[in-house]
């Protein structure tokens, strides 16, 4: 691995009240920034030769002062990096190249704008080198875009959210400052067929940034307050009272988020891009090789409604071993034990009573089984050291904590605080109940997973018709708890999901695709033991698809209609591909082969009358080479999935 980081040039601008525009460009050339510094701070992001995105008024306001209101230029200095870095737990390819120009911009007053090109995108940040604390009242942008963009929006009326909204397509012109607000990413659609992903990267003891619309096509930046008085509200969570009158309090001298825009000429850009990963800081130096993410049995939304045993179902000791019995047989190393599994949702330091968890542990590590345990984030905070202390001490292989349902300042720190003491005890970490993925997940590689998603778990409401925009938009971001794997399948009018007969939307191809095309280091499989027995040919394929992967090809890309990918894992190819709600055709070439071998490829392909009946599906088997073109149709809300060997 070589990497290559340099400083070429600085310049002293003295006292100067403003400068002449300042230019940065992407290594490829195509991307072009440009800063002006007048009175206020902006810039404009140019592809070729087109204003893509403009950002106007940066600035942050302080209890005592705003920084970048009247900035005075001191120095700009400019740097780059050429480096291949080695990914954990990675999503796309096991190599992610860190390539771009930056530019950074000091100003009188102890603050700094730091600039970042990429050629997939953009991405700025405050830095702040100021004596004791602060107080931040303000983080100050107006984003503009060409006249006629649009922009899938996930709309909430206020800061708490369990950030499961679906994605709507807005006319920006349309999104007013009265209306409701959305967090991000936010996927913007211009004119000329471009789309620029707005996002956040390594936020850290700071809010999540929300839009709001400002009536002429663009965007204004709010972000809740922090919390200053809370009430109770139920056995999962706190009400807030009253809030405080700034959005952070914090050390004066620090790098504050990076806000960030994935330029996408085409579609297959936004899923091949990883901006969000590269911004954030990196992992410590020290021994992750404990992490070991993978497939996970999951007991929730099928009910636990067991059928052909001898023994009550339920959250009991004999259900479980059974949940271990099957994750076993499939090689599956994982089984979450959801909400039922300790006395209370409050009382997490014992078990119920109808389950011998100590014994469940032991029966499971003898066949290479392990356990996680559902939490409140609630239950975590009164009495976090502990409990991550009593659950190493039984053997636990991670968390899942939910309902967090806001981003304030305190919640941020708290993901933080809880990732970093779970890496302490050698605890997985999935968020569920949470805000969309920041970058964390980089720093800590223990965060295996974030919900923040319209999933599966949603039933009926869960549809193809927003699910296919998520590897554009959400999983464009970072790993995704989408909870697929639904053996009931049903086109999405016939959708009838109920506890015992829990349903996805889909084809049956399509809910097998979806273990290709979404990425999730921890991936779920959502359907009961039973359901995947009877379905044994679909379960032995889902069972088989990595988690994580060496290496990505987009193969078709249409944002929110159909995608088409082909991922490596060491010498395997796993292909998936899905359509939304009108029939798709099209023919894959497998020039991505080695040249000069013949492979067997495995494929489950909508059945001719999927579109009516969505169980429909035939498997296939067939040789193939490099030279191969497969054509691949799909039915409405169909899919395509294929292991090569």
């Amino acid at each position: 691995m070589k990497r290559l980081l340099s400083v070429c040039c600085a310049l002293l601008l003295g006292g100067a009240a403003q400068a002449k525009p300042i230019e940065v460009a992407s290594p490829d050339g195509r991307l072009r920034l440009t800063v002006e510094v007048t009175d206020r701070i902006d810039y404009t992001l140019r592809d070729g030769d087109d204003a893509v995105l403009g950002g106007e008024g940066l600035a942050l306001r302080l209890a005592d002062r705003t920084l970048g209101e009247r900035p005075r230029l001191r120095r700009v200095s400019r740097s780059s990096a050429d480096e291949l870095l080695q990914r954990i737990n990675p999503t796309k390819n096991a190599g992610v190249r860190n390539r771009y120009n930056a530019v950074r911009l000091d100003f009188a007053g102890g603050y700094a704008l730091e600039f970042r090109l990429f050629d997939e995108g953009a991405a700025y940040r405050f830095v702040t080198s100021l004596p004791g604390g602060i107080d931040v009242m303000e983080e100050r942008v107006r984003f503009t875009l060409p006249s006629g963009s649009e922009a899938w929006l996930s709309e909430v009326g206020g800061f708490n959210s369990m950030y499961e909204e679906p994605y709507t397509l807005r006319q920006l012109s349309a999104f007013g400052p009265d209306g409701r607000m959305t967090y991000l990413p936010v996927l913007t659609a211009e004119p000329s067929g471009r789309k620029v992903l707005l996002a956040e990267s390594d936020l850290r003891d700071y809010p999540c940034m929300f839009l709001r619309g400002d009536g002429r096509g663009g965007f204004t930046a709010t972000f809740p307050r922090v919390p200053k008085e809370y009430g109770p509200k139920n056995d999962r969570s706190l009400e807030i009272l009253s809030e405080e009158t700034y959005i952070a309090r914090t050390e004066g001298a620090r790098t504050f988020p990076w806000r960030v825009a994935a330029v996408a000429r085409e579609d297959a850009d936004l899923v091949r891009q990883e901006l969000v990963w590269l911004l954030a800081e990196p992992a410590a130096e020290r021994d992750w090789s404990w992490v070991q993410p993978g497939l996970v049995s999951w007991d929730w939304w099928n009910g636990m409604r067991l059928t052909g045993v001898d023994f009550r179902a339920g959250r009991n000791t004999e259900s479980y071993r059974r949940y271990i019995d099957f994750a076993a047989e499939y090689g599956i190393p994982y089984i979450i034990m959801d909400e039922g599994w300790s006395a209370s949702t409050t009382d997490v330091f014992r078990p119920n009573p109808n389950l011998d968890l100590e014994e469940l542990v032991a029966y499971g590590g003898q066949r290479g089984v392990r356990i996680i345990l559902w939490l409140t984030w609630l239950a975590v905070e009164r009495d976090m050291e502990r409990l991550f202390g009593q659950l190493e001490e039984w053997g636990i292989a991670g968390v899942k904590i939910d309902f967090m349902d806001r981003s304030d300042q305190w919640m941020v720190s708290y993901y933080e605080r809880v990732t970093r003491c779970a890496a302490e005890h050698r605890l997985l970490v999935d968020w569920h109940g949470s805000y969309t993925p920041k970058g964390l997940f980089r720093t800590y590689p223990n965060l295996v997973n974030y919900e923040g998603v319209l999933g599966m778990e949603q039933g009926a409401r869960c549809q193809p018709e927003n699910s296919n925009l998520l590897p554009f938009i959400r999983n464009a971001v970072g790993p995704m708890d989408f909870t697929p794997g639904a053996m009931l399948s049903a086109q999405p009018e016939e959708n009838r999901s109920t506890n015992s007969n829990p349903m996805g939307s889909g084809t049956r191809a399509y809910q097998l695709a979806l273990y290709v095309l979404f990425e999730a280091p921890l991936q779920m499989l959502a359907d009961s033991p039973m359901a995947y027995e009877r379905e044994r040919p679909s379960a032995e394929f889902i069972a088989s698809v990595p988690t994580m992967w060496d290496e990505l090809r987009v193969l078709h890309a249409v944002c929110g209609k159909q995608l088409v990918v082909a991922r490596r894992k060491g010498t395997k190819w796993y292909v998936g591909g899905f359509t939304n709600n009108e029939p798709f055709e099209t023919e894959i070439a497998l020039d991505f082969l080695p040249a000069g071998r013949k492979f067997r490829m495995t494929s489950f392909e909508d059945g001719v009358n999927a579109d009516l009946q969505a169980m429909d599906y035939r498997r296939r088997v067939r040789i193939v080479d490099a030279s191969t073109r497969i054509p691949v149709k799909m039915v409405r809300n169909g899919g395509w999935a294929a292991v090569i060997e």
